[in-house]
């Protein structure tokens, strides 16, 4: 079946909600029914599309949703998403009221953010908190049991703010080797200790410490990369209770063909010579749409059979060596499946010597997401390809119109 779009070029990414939808209610069905899932639907959902992503994840049983910063979390809440939502990341003390207004959960780790935070706030105002404690990952977060004792009780003292949960994040759940795992665990555990009640969120578990541990759920987690697919690591693979399925794939079509003859050079640099006559095919993605020039000599899928890059990626186009002559408009896949092969994720990312995480956060907005179901375009796909309007920003004004 060929997607049409409204789009005017011949390069798209599509999002199969149908897959997301089973990996959110796999995860669910996987953990047990009293703790409660937080959808991380941050950077644009890995790439994917956060508003969509955000009502299927929750269709499929997740609770909320959790964002970096609260751009992500109000550009949900005007795109009608009444879910939970926290703000993982660090937020400015004098952005706090608008996090008030619209019921979105924030992130502390600071006493003197609380002061500050408290002087934008009125008396009727309340904002919802969760206390990060870094317990190892050194990033953000509170690390000592005399700074959380001291923000407890700020927030206990003042009726402005409500401590909503609090959470740590692992380094190395990924890893098979649980020692730091369980170093930091222990740490939290031991902070958790030293709170006078214990508010309704306690959350640690990303995915891979979701899909592969029992001791670390507490009564919520925060599902990201398996949510979309995608194995948060190799070594995890193996380990995996169900499989997941990869959500994004990516596709052009040609825009070109030409034979050349032997010794011929293809783009710039004129690195790549042909050994014989061959026909080259160009399509239309490139290195501005984050098909990055290392991935020169990377396979593609035509007429589902693989066929190199050939020549340097240019900022808006790349060539291919075809088995022959094919007509213009044939489909091009760079990540997904056509007819018996596959290119995922993990195959590109190995290329990049990167993570998958990597991978669809780098295909920009413009390249058009296709939300698909059933194999078709979306209701909600077919309105936003109908404005033509690549931006994610956009595409959320335009839901709320």
């Amino acid at each position: 079946m060929e997607t049409q779009t409204q789009f005017f070029r011949d390069t798209w990414a599509e999002i199969n909600l149908d897959h997301l939808y089973e990996n959110v209610k796999n995860i669910r069905d996987h953990i047990p029914g009293d703790v409660k899932v937080f959808a991380v639907v941050k950077a644009n959902a890995y790439g994917h599309g956060d508003v969509q992503t955000a009502f299927t994840a929750l269709s499929a049983g997740a609770h909320g949703l959790a964002v970096a910063f609260l751009d992500e979390a109000i550009s949900l809440r005007r795109a009608g998403v009444t879910a939970p939502i926290l703000v993982l990341g660090a937020t400015r003390p004098k952005d706090v009221k608008i996090a008030a207004d619209l019921d979105i959960s924030l992130t502390t780790f600071h006493q003197e953010w609380l002061v500050e935070a408290e002087n934008q706030l009125s008396e009727g105002d309340r904002l919802n908190l969760h206390i990060k404690c870094d317990t190892g990952m050194g990033r953000i977060g509170v690390r000592s049991t005399e700074e959380l004792m001291a923000i407890e009780q700020y927030v206990q003292a003042h009726s402005q703010f409500k401590l909503e949960g609090i959470f740590t994040h692992f380094a190395t759940a990924d890893e098979l080797n649980d020692d730091y795992l369980d170093r930091q665990l222990a740490r939290f555990e031991y902070m958790l200790n030293q709170l006078e009640s214990l508010p309704a969120y306690i959350h640690s578990s990303n995915s891979a410490a979701t899909l592969r541990k029992t001791n670390t759920l507490f009564n919520a987690v925060r599902v990201g990369i398996a949510m979309y697919g995608l194995t948060p690591s190799q070594e995890m693979k193996p380990e995996l209770p169900f499989p997941l399925k990869e959500v994004f794939s990516l596709h052009s079509r040609l825009i070109h063909t030409k034979e050349l003859s032997a010794g011929e050079k293809v783009s710039y640099g004129a690195t790549y010579e042909t050994g014989e006559a061959e026909w080259i095919g160009t399509i239309p993605i490139g290195y501005a749409d984050g098909w990055l020039r290392k991935l020169q000599g990377q396979d593609v899928i035509v007429n589902g059979e693989r066929v190199p890059i050939v020549g340097r990626v240019c900022m808006d186009q790349c060539m291919i060596r075809l088995p022959g002559f094919l007509d213009m408009g044939t489909r091009v896949t760079l990540i997904g499946n056509q007819g018996e092969e596959a290119i995922t994720m993990d195959e590109i990312a190995d290329k990049l010597d990167t993570i998958n995480y990597e991978i669809p956060c780098m295909i920009t907005t413009r390249v058009p997401r296709i939300y698909m179901r059933n194999g078709e375009p979306t209701e909600v796909s077919n309105k936003l390809l109908a404005t033509g309007i690549h931006s994610q920003q956009e595409n959320n004004r335009q839901l709320d119109e």
